[in-house]
This record gives structure tokens, C-alpha cells and sequence, in this order.
């Protein structure tokens, strides 16, 4: 729950900056960082727009997400609308985009993705914002976002000792996920694009959220969190048709070069699914001891699958993915049994 001191400071931010009416501050679902999202009530309805209060204090910050949204709105890709902010108290109004995410609608969901994929180009575009270039997505980063594995979900979750051996298998593992990173087009990168950051406004139309994180990284990075996403699996034939649609939009984009082949693309991207699940496992482990988040523990067998089973479908890679079979699924699977007793 916020605290009264810092309850106190949004009401009056509301007021003065936001130049609205005493409200009601309704909490909503929060995601897997520090802020904390609430919906603006007021019993007279004095509201005439629908708004949503972002409470993000230090060491969160506003700025990037008011920046990069200026960047996106230039670029033609759909944002909430900001009605105030004020940085130096990390508080934001945005417009409330309500609660339909990108899969609970009628619409068939291919028809969605094909929506969300149109999206990909103008984000893709948006390589700076009014503080300058965005921060790339270099291999140091790559090293960091790989270690979240080794560190949190082996080590720390799982309480695995890795040989010498098997030391060496990760980093082997590791470095073929980051030469292909680095060897893609860079382009401007939302990060965590995927279901639950897409929104659909009543008139059909997306929206993107949580693009605070952006950076100018691997072509396929987007694309990748949208089809393999950590929360969802589509069947094969699903992800291949929405792949090979995207293949030939980034193609007549000129964001890659007519002379990459679909092989190579589909190269590109299943590496960096594994780089993106790699990362994702150990920040779930992450989120429940160091954040207490503990929900996105369930998440954490589905992004293992994809690893294993993606990497399997290449010859460099499929003694890791057996080790993963092998070694870490089944400490998983006792420790999830562990942990229902």
C-alpha cells in the first residue's frame, strides 16, 4: 500500500498539476517493476476522460517513458495520451486505455498479431528521443541479461553447482546467443513487446505500454517477444506463417536487406528467442526473492521449454539443450513439487 507522506503527494500533484478534481486513487495490477498504476475516481463525475495515475518515486523514473512515447507519437505509433507528469515526484497521468489486452477480444488472434506486426516498423524507426540516442543494446547488456540465468535460476532457485564443464557449455551457449544479436540490423527496440503490453481501445485499435526500457537493438528482438511469448505458446504453424509475414514487411520497410534470406532470418530470430528466454527465466527467479513477486515462478517452465526446444533445432546447440533436459528441467520439476507440499 503507498504510504500517507507519498499518498499525500500524488492527491496534491492530481490537483495542481493535473488540474483535477479530488479522486479516488483505485489500484490496479502492477507489473514486474516498482511502480504501482492507479485508476483516478471520481464519485461526481467530473471526469470526463478516463485516466490512470502512474506512481513511479526515485530510484524509478518517469522520463524515459515520456520520452519515448514523444519519440513513438512521431513515428505514428499508438501511446496513451500523458495529460501531466512531473519528474522530480515520479508521477504521471495517462489516459486509461481500460483493461482488454491484446488476446481477450473477439477478433481472431491472427488477425491481432498481423495488427501488432504492422506496429514493428515505426517502433522500429524510433532510434532516438528528445535526450538523445537510445541505449544500445550492446554485448555487455547481452552478458548481464544472460548471467540472470546462471545466477538466479540455477544458483539461487535451483541451488544447482555447475562443473567446470558445464560452466563451460553456458558460456559456450551464451557467446553463440550474443554473436547473433550483435550480427543483426540495430533498430529501435521496445523491449517487452508482447500480449499483456499491447492494450485494444473500444474502437479495435492498439495500443502500446511499458516501453520505458527501449533501446536500438536486434531486428527480430520485437518480433520474437510478440510470437514466442514468455505467457502464451502458439502452435508452429502459427509462429512460422506470422514469421514469414513479417519477414517480407521488414523487407519492403528497408529494415532488412533484400539479400537476407528467410532461412537466415528465421536463424536470427529463433537465437534471440533464446537470448530473450534465457533472460526472462532468471528475472522470474529474480522477481520472487529479491522482489517477492513470487507468481511469475509459474511462468518460468514455459520459457525453459522454449529454450530446449528451440535449441535442439540447431547442431551447435542441442548438447545444451539436452543438459537442459537432463539437468536443470528435472530440479525444476522437484523443486515446483517442494514447493506445493
Amino acid at each position: 500500500m503507498t504510504n500517507q507522506p507519498r499518498l499525500t503527494t500524488l492527491k496534491h500533484f492530481i490537483s495542481t498539476e493535473a488540474k483535477l478534481p479530488a479522486c479516488e486513487l483505485s489500484l490496479l495490477a502492477g507489473d514486474a517493476s516498482f511502480r504501482k498504476y492507479y485508476r483516478l475516481v471520481n464519485s461526481e463525475q467530473a471526469l470526463h476522460k478516463a485516466m490512470v495515475l502512474v506512481d513511479a518515486p526515485p530510484p524509478e523514473s518517469i522520463e524515459p517513458f515520456w520520452s519515448v512515447a514523444l519519440a513513438y507519437q512521431e513515428q505514428d505509433v499508438p501511446v496513451p495520451e500523458i495529460f501531466a507528469a512531473d519528474e522530480s515526484i515520479g508521477a504521471m497521468v495517462l489516459e486509461d486505455l481500460g483493461d482488454q489486452l491484446l488476446l481477450q477480444t473477439p477478433q481472431s488472434a491472427y488477425d491481432r498479431y498481423i495488427q501488432a506486426i504492422e506496429l514493428l516498423p515505426g517502433v522500429m524507426r524510433t532510434t532516438h528521443t528528445r535526450k538523445g540516442k537510445l541505449p544500445p543494446y550492446d554485448q555487455a547488456l547481452l552478458q548481464r541479461e544472460n548471467a540472470l540465468f546462471t545466477d538466479w535460476l540455477l544458483a539461487q532457485h535451483l541451488e544447482l553447482e555447475l562443473s567446470a564443464a558445464e560452466q563451460q557449455l553456458c558460456a559456450d551457449f551464451n557467446q553463440a546467443l550474443i554473436n547473433n544479436a550483435l550480427q543483426q540490423p540495430q533498430v529501435g527496440v521496445h523491449r517487452d513487446y508482447h500480449s499483456r503490453n499491447i492494450m485494444v481501445r473500444a474502437d479495435n485499435s492498439l495500443v502500446l505500454i511499458d516501453f520505458q526500457d527501449a533501446v536500438v537493438g536486434p531486428v527480430t528482438y520485437d518480433l520474437v517477444s510478440l510470437l514466442r511469448d514468455c505467457y502464451v505458446r502458439w502452435p508452429e504453424d502459427f509462429v512460422d506463417g506470422l514469421l514469414a509475414y513479417s519477414y517480407e514487411l521488414f523487407k519492403d520497410e528497408g529494415l532488412i536487406s533484400s539479400a537476407t534470406n528467410l532461412t537466415v532470418f528465421t536463424q536470427w530470430f529463433d537465437l534471440m528467442g533464446l537470448q530473450r528466454h534465457t533472460k526472462a527465466a532468471g528475472i522470474f527467479a529474480r522477481l520472487h526473492y529479491r522482489d517477492g513477486k513470487s507468481a511469475y515462478l509459474n511462468d518460468i517452465p514455459l520459457t525453459l521449454q522454449y529454450i530446449i526446444d528451440v535449441s535442439a533445432r540447431y547442431e551447435p546447440l542441442r548438447a545444451y539443450s539436452r543438459w537442459l533436459e537432463e539437468r536443470v528441467q528435472p530440479a525444476l520439476t522437484r523443486k515446483g513439487e517442494l514447493g506445493s507440499l
